[in-house]
């Protein structure tokens, strides 16, 4: 009997509760002729939600309640956000045009864990394929050892969503055989080994292959022919030799760097150059980038050949370089993860956004806490940076005068704390190039061969260090690394103790020294660590 011809208090309830179901975005399906209101059944698939870079698991339950009604009441549990939840309207349409409608009754959707929010909309395909399940449509023992994920239209049709690689690897982790997803998500997936990806265009074919009707072509990479990123040639810097020599120590060792000069002198073109000088990512350091990126939105269509460099500008947010927001959004530290952060005019970007850099400077990673979620994202960057002496910009130019006062020049430099000027390794004064340099002929040879002996250099150091301490670059050497690989002995020592009365450095400044001057030992082929050594490194970290 229809809820509407019900009288009396009971009737009442029952008109609340198909209000509620409407509201709630069910529609009315006919029941199938012949139905029988069989026995509840639950059923379990696996899918999974981005959070941050990483996809977290949930396992998809569903329950359906047959009942003597034309409504179909869909109820969602496990702390769904707004996507997920107008995922309902998008299943059962997409059931019902697939010839998978549900009979009259209630459909229970709960998402474990239950206490950690899900968002996106990743869950819509295995919430789909569950609710066929549940209500007798497909054998759920079939759904069990797979993942899937991906957006649903109303008519089946699959659609691409951000971080497959992150699903990839979060089913390689929970020991799940393969992963099931829209075509464009799938190719990403299957960039990483040890897991097998089937690609789908539409639901009807995922239905017909966890029923055995037809099996779905495995998914393989995309052919690596992405061209790599080519930054600025260093040789189009005109002098500039100990600016150079400071860029080859930085990437050679990983260590942040400032450039510290008056406008036009070309400390951008100095930081764009640098990209070219770091060795090519590995296969995990180029899986790592491009789950960042995939998570952001930003997949490239394969797996990236060459390092991020991010370049915000000064009026970007907190949550803009940091991350954070609602959704948790990677900021541009995550983005630059395995590459490049250049922050030119440093000085200018907001105090608060700029402290915010220390942690990750020295932890590789940034972890965000907020009322309703806690999020560790990864940030191992090397920060390049750049500003002007002045508000001027023209302290100690040898031509231009400079027009600020004593007084405005300490005030623009108070800008940048002493603990974050702590952390930066190489801080560099770069000087206007002579009118013969500027103008004159190239260096002798190639115009390439000098940034290629450069850069011959900085990889040669970096292979010593790997063969030395494994992945760790020297800038992330500890006290006890930096005693069996670093230890100031002789007149190293005494210079060391010298430098520490005079310019009072802090403990931190000091182990920075000690891993700049390995790095310098490195790029000569010493052993050991010198007086010659720590010189230079000494000389590196010149007072902004």
């Amino acid at each position: 009997m229809c809820v509407s011809h019900l009288g009396g208090e009971h009737g009442a309830r029952a008109r609340r509760r198909q209000a509620r179901s409407i509201s709630d975005g069910g529609f009315r399906s006919p029941r199938a002729p012949g139905a029988v209101q069989g026995s509840v059944k639950a059923v379990r698939v696996h899918g999974a939600c981005l959070a941050g870079v990483a996809a977290q698991l949930v396992t998809v339950e569903a329950r359906f309640e047959p009942a003597d009604r034309q409504q179909t009441e869909v109820l969602i549990t496990g702390l769904p956000d707004a996507v997920v939840r107008e995922s309902r309207g998008r299943v059962l349409s997409a059931l019902k045009e697939n010839g998978l409608g549900l009979l009259g009754g209630r459909l229970h959707l709960n998402l474990a864990p239950a206490a950690r929010r899900k968002s996106g909309e990743t869950l819509d395909l295995p919430m789909a394929l569950c609710a066929a399940a549940a209500t007798g449509h497909l054998d759920g023992r079939a759904l069990s050892t797979a993942l899937f994920v991906g957006e649903l239209g109303i008519d089946g049709r699959l659609h691409g969503v951000p971080g497959g690689l992150a699903a990839a690897t979060a089913a390689r982790e929970a020991g799940l055989p393969s992963l099931v997803a829209p075509t464009a998500t799938a190719c990403e997936a299957a960039c990483l080994p040890g897991i097998e990806v089937c690609a789908a265009e539409h639901l009807a074919q995922v239905v017909a292959h966890v029923s055995g009707r037809r099996t779905l072509a495995a998914c393989h990479a995309p052919a690596d022919e992405l061209p790599p990123v080519a930054g600025t040639s260093l040789d189009e810097v005109r002098g500039q030799p100990t600016a150079k020599r400071a860029l080859t120590v930085a990437a050679a060792g990983g260590h942040p760097i400032l450039l510290l000069g008056p406008p036009g002198v070309g400390k951008t073109m100095l930081a764009r150059s640098m990209l070219r000088l770091l060795p090519p990512p590995d296969l995990e350091e180029r899986i790592e980038i491009t789950r960042c990126l995939s998570a952001a939105g930003r997949w490239p269509g394969g797996l990236v050949r060459s390092r991020p460099f991010r370049a915000p500008h000064h009026t970007t947010s907190y949550a803009g370089l940091i991350g954070g927001g609602q959704q948790a959004t990677p900021g541009e530290i995550t983005l630059a993860h395995g590459g490049l952060l250049f922050l030119d005019e440093l000085p200018e970007f907001r105090r608060e956004v700029l402290e915010a850099l220390r942690e990750p400077l020295e932890s590789g990673s940034v972890l965000l806490a907020r009322a309703r979620w806690r999020m560790e994202l990864p940030a191992r960057f090397l920060l390049v940076a750049a500003m002007n002496p002045c508000p001027c910009g023209h302290h100690g130019h040898p031509r231009v005068p400079c027009a600020c006062s004593a007084a405005a020049v300490a005030r623009y430099r108070a800008r940048l704390s002493r603990p974050l000027l702590d952390r930066i390794d190489l801080r560099v004064s770069v000087t206007p190039p002579s009118f013969e340099e500027l103008i004159g002929p190239a260096p002798t040879g190639s115009a390439s061969q000098a940034e290629e002996h450069l850069a011959r250099g900085a990889r040669a150091a970096r292979e010593r260090a790997r063969a030395r301490q494994g992945a760790r670059t020297n800038a992330r050497l500890g006290t006890t690394d930096l005693e069996r690989w670093a230890p100031a002995r002789g007149e190293g020592l005494e210079l060391l103790r010298e430098a520490v009365e005079v310019r009072g450095l802090s403990a931190r400044a000091v182990q920075s020294l000690r891993r700049v001057a390995r790095t310098v030992a490195d790029l000569e082929g010493s052993e050991g660590i010198g007086r010659a050594h720590l010189a230079e490194a000494l000389a590196l970290r010149g007072a902004p």
